[in-house]
């Protein structure tokens, strides 16, 4: 079913993503994006109804850190404000829940993460099962490293595949200014077998920030406005145990909500973070060798956690805007193994 409201992507801008940024702040690190942002669509910080963002309290080491980020947008006037412990994505969706619901015909939406100053392997860990799984502190790459091996043990894929889907990732990657890894690489070696170093994706800092606007607004804003038509988040059970690896029913069931199926698309952001999970994405969004998967580079380029997942939703987006996407599919993770996804489908002015 259709929106009852159209609304719209009118401007998205990221962060050059980096290994370290022990210089700056979060505030530092979020200002100059949200001014940019802001400056592609001539807004003011009074101009937008509704102000969102994600990022995590256990990533910046103290209780309530997404109070200070505030700072970045700045003290006055004051704001209507929410804020998820999530990845930006679902800092989006709530925002455009505002929309539709008509209590906004704006928003701002940003999200950060810095990975850098401590172990995120082991920060991963604390949003595990808190009984059974987390005491035994299973790091998120050795998760993936048995989803991967669940994989070939299928055989849905192999170690030779998964070293193409890296190469192809970064290799688009170059043309992404933003990238934190680019181009030709060796896989390195193991670092859980079966996954190499260049399975996994680097480890570094960075934000996004995202405009959405409603109907007649969005086009005041922006030239070529990229039309959310769907958007949905499913979650898989807690427990690893009782999931097969292999698949991702949230993660069909929410492209089904969203309209992913409905007709083709032709570019997909994904956010895999490890190459085995592009295989398990692939298959339950039915994706063929005809759709434009991560052009940007995705997570395997650049995954700034907690704002990773709306960067793939900020980069299908950048394609509506420029031209070169007409319908394109955006999806964000969160946990381990894909455990919650959300899918977004977005499309340009119907000629």
């Amino acid at each position: 079913m259709a929106p009852a409201r159209e609304v719209a992507i009118v401007a998205f801008a990221q962060s050059d993503h980096l290994r370290r940024t022990d210089e700056l702040s979060e505030v530092e690190m979020v200002m100059p994006v949200l001014h940019q942002v802001l400056a592609a669509t001539g807004l003011k910080t009074s101009d937008i109804g509704f102000t969102c963002s994600g990022s995590s309290d256990y990533l910046a080491g103290r209780a309530f850190s997404f109070t200070m980020a505030l700072d970045g947008v700045g003290a006055w006037p004051p704001i209507s404000e929410s804020h998820v412990e999530m990845d930006g994505a679902w800092a989006l969706y709530e925002a455009w829940v505002k929309i539709l619901t008509g209590e906004a015909d704006t928003a701002l939406v940003y999200s950060y993460g810095k990975s850098s100053p401590g172990s995120v392997r082991d920060v991963l860990t604390r949003q595990l099962d808190p009984y059974y799984l987390a005491p035994l502190w299973p790091d998120s790459v050795s998760l993936a490293a048995l989803q991967a091996q669940a994989l070939i043990d299928a055989g849905d894929t192999d170690e030779p595949a998964l070293a193409g889907i890296a190469a192809r990732s970064r290799g688009a990657a170059s043309d992404n200014p933003h990238a934190q890894v680019t181009g030709a690489r060796s896989q390195g070696d193991y670092l859980v077998q079966p996954l190499r170093t260049g399975d996994c994706p680097p480890i570094g800092d960075g934000a996004a920030a995202v405009i959405l606007a409603a109907g007649d607004r969005a086009r005041e804003l922006c030239e070529r406005p990229a039309w959310i038509r769907g958007m949905d988040h499913r979650i898989e059970a807690h427990s690893l145990g009782v999931r097969d690896l292999t698949d991702s029913p949230s993660t069909r069931l929410a492209a089904e909500r969203a309209g992913a199926f409905d007709r083709p698309v032709d570019t997909a952001e994904l956010h895999a973070p490890f190459t085995s999970q592009e295989v398990v994405l692939r298959k339950a969004l039915k994706l063929d060798d005809t759709v434009t998967v991560n052009p940007s580079g995705g997570a395997l380029a650049a995954n700034p956690v907690m704002a990773a997942g709306l960067i793939r939703i900020g980069e299908a987006a950048a394609r509506i805007h420029n031209g070169t996407s007409s319908r394109a599919l955006a999806h964000a993770t969160s946990g381990p193994c894909l455990q919650q996804n959300l899918v977004a489908v977005l499309e340009g002015e119907a000629q």
